[in-house]
């Protein structure tokens, strides 16, 4: 980082002699914090929490030995193109349990996940990069940028703008299938579930009347308001929930819109960094990207992955519809 900062800077000419400018200075101390601090001293480029979102020129100066890049777009997208030495994770439901009731909840089995990660050169000391396509309807980055943090890595930030931001800013790309590392080291007692980032349904009943709780739907309106699109035995939402569809986060072009834009629409629903924030939607992969821009604020904020689909599902719990 630091050399590289440098000779990207230009040097000013003061009074016949060379003054270290104030930008030399900056990227110098921006350089050695990313040397020990990984995305944390890289990420005062953004308004958002350090470390959450990385930008193309970031992730081109970062030591590919030191990253996993994380693909999350369809196979067939990946084998056309994609960012030389990122895996291809396209199925967010081979890490989820398969029973009806639990379609969106992740599988706790540490074992599990490392069998799936390992083969992928997954280390705990690597950092995490995250990208899809703004336009994909689901934003599964969100989902992965979640299910990473759960399951205890530290350094996970998504690609701003992704794979819309890298080919547009000329970044090289490979194509054909991932050129995979030799199989990691991880072992399972390097991971751990973090239970700060997830809710179940259990959690949000036992605060469900909570003034200190936002419970927010990241579905679209009419799923709120009743509509089953995707097989939930009842229709309507959480109690107290407010509605806040995810997309409303994003532009038209799925790029995430600033700070203070966000913050002032949070701010509508009374939503503050003084409450604690649990999001959801049908299986948690929307919401998931919901849960990242929390993060991203600086909010406390858990997903509940087993969302209407789990909620749905248990008679005895209760419901609200408009």
């Amino acid at each position: 980082y630091f050399s590289l900062a440098v000779r990207k800077m230009k040097v000013d000419i003061t009074s016949q002699h060379v003054a270290l400018s104030r930008k030399i200075r900056t990227a110098a101390t921006a350089g050695i914090l990313g040397i020990f601090m990984g995305f944390q001293g890289v990420a005062g480029a953004f308004e958002g929490s350090p470390g959450t979102m990385i930008s193309v020129d970031q992730l081109r100066s970062r030591n590919p030995a030191e990253v996993v890049i994380v693909d999350t777009r369809p196979a067939w997208k990946f084998l056309i193109s994609h960012i030389p030495g990122a895996v291809n994770l396209n199925n967010w439901q081979d890490f989820t349990n398969t029973e009806k009731s639990a379609r969106g909840i992740l599988i706790r089995d540490l074992s599990f996940i490392v069998g799936k990660l390992r083969p992928l050169g997954f280390e705990r000391n690597k950092a995490i990069v995250v990208y899809g396509d703004p336009r994909d309807p689901w934003r599964t980055d969100g989902r992965y940028f979640w299910m990473f943090e759960f399951y205890g890595f530290s350094s996970v930030a998504i690609l701003e703008g992704g794979w819309t931001r890298w080919t547009e800013a000329g970044g090289a790309i490979e194509r054909g299938p991932a050129n995979l590392p030799p199989p990691s080291r991880l072992a399972e007692n390097e991971l751990h579930l973090n239970l700060d980032r997830v809710a179940d349904k259990n959690w949000i009943l036992e605060r469900l009347q909570s003034d200190n709780l936002a419970i927010v739907d990241n579905r679209t309106r009419s799923e709120f308001d009743g509509a089953t699109p995707f097989g939930s035995p009842r229709g309507g939402h959480i109690p107290h929930a407010v509605h806040i569809d995810w997309r409303d986060f994003f532009d038209e072009q799925g790029i995430l819109k600033n700070s203070d834009t966000l913050v002032r629409l949070l701010d509508t629903y009374k939503i503050n960094r003084n409450k604690e924030v649990v999001v959801y939607c049908t299986g948690g992969v929307r919401s998931a990207m919901a849960y990242f821009v929390f993060r991203y604020l600086g909010y406390s904020v858990r997903n509940y992955d087993g969302s209407w689909w789990d909620w749905s599902y248990h008679p005895e719990l209760p419901i609200e519809s408009s």
